[in-house]
């Protein structure tokens, strides 16, 4: 406990799902915490759960003056800012390419890349006047291998994870450290939502995703937002004052390779058609 004592941090997206998850455990780590999100009603209500050192403020991460205002408003109350985090995300537009509107494609990068750079953009000179800082972002398996989302997702999670490491060698000059987080299957709403679900059904949705992405990875469970979560502890704490520029992958095994199991499965039914002995 209290491993953020006396430590002030901003979560986008912090109303619901791995950016929730993110406030509580900060919150029970003793850290202040703002509540950046467009849902003002679920950002009110969990900040008025978390009591005084939680708050909350609206913010479309894509409008630099509402990224500019949180930065501003939760040095306003707290009086600085240790940590960012740049969580704010959602899947965005899908389709095959030729299908991809433009529409899409520029709100998409808006909310993905253009909310990270924001943040990144306002929190800089906070805590370069300080002297120190933890900028983190929420990146994704998919932006390191293809096959995990849509192409736009996908090529805007690849630009926050090179967007981290060039931001950072100029910052960690200044003390600032800056690193992102790529999740694998992890079970939020951003299943429902991409979906288009009613609210009353996301619960429900989640619950059968974890059934699906359980069989994924090694690991065999579902990922929880927990999971990043208790990684975006690490970064924002002084347990990880040597870490800059990395790109935190939390999925479970997902990325490693094909699995064991099924190495072993290819390799047998290969010898049974060889002709061949299976192996001992």
């Amino acid at each position: 406990m209290n491993r953020l004592a006396k430590k002030v941090a901003l979560v986008t997206g912090g109303a619901s799902g791995i950016g929730e998850a993110t406030v509580r455990l900060f919150v029970a780590e003793g850290a202040a915490v703002v509540i950046a999100d467009v849902d003002a009603d679920g950002g009110r209500r969990l900040a008025a759960e978390l009591g005084a050192g939680a708050a909350h403020v609206r913010a479309d991460v894509s409008r630099e003056a509402d990224v500019a205002g949180a930065v501003a408003d939760t040095v306003a109350r707290f009086g600085r800012l240790d940590c960012i985090f740049n969580n704010a995300g959602y899947a965005g537009v899908g389709g095959r390419i030729e299908d991809v509107p433009v529409g899409g494609f520029d709100e998409t990068l808006g909310v993905l890349l253009r909310g990270v750079f924001l943040g990144m953009k306002h929190a800089a000179p906070v805590m370069k006047r300080q002297g120190g800082g933890s900028i983190i972002s929420t990146a994704s398996v998919a932006g390191l291998r293809t096959g995990y989302g849509p192409h736009v997702y996908s090529a805007a999670k690849a630009a926050v994870i090179h967007l981290t490491r060039t931001v950072a060698m100029e910052l960690g000059e200044h003390g600032v450290r800056v690193n992102c987080i790529c999740p694998g299957g992890i079970a939020t709403p951003i299943f429902p939502k991409g979906l288009g679900l009613p609210l009353e059904r996301y619960e429900e949705t989640i619950r059968q995703m974890k059934g699906v992405l359980e069989n994924l990875q090694p690991i065999r469970r579902s990922g929880v937002p927990e999971d990043i979560a208790h990684a975006a502890l690490w970064l924002a704490s002084d347990e990880s004052t040597f870490v800059n520029g990395h790109a935190l992958v939390v999925d479970g095994g997902l990325t490693g390779g094909r699995m064991w199991s099924e190495s072993v499965l290819r390799r047998s039914a290969l010898r049974a058609a060889l002709g061949l002995e299976p192996e001992a």
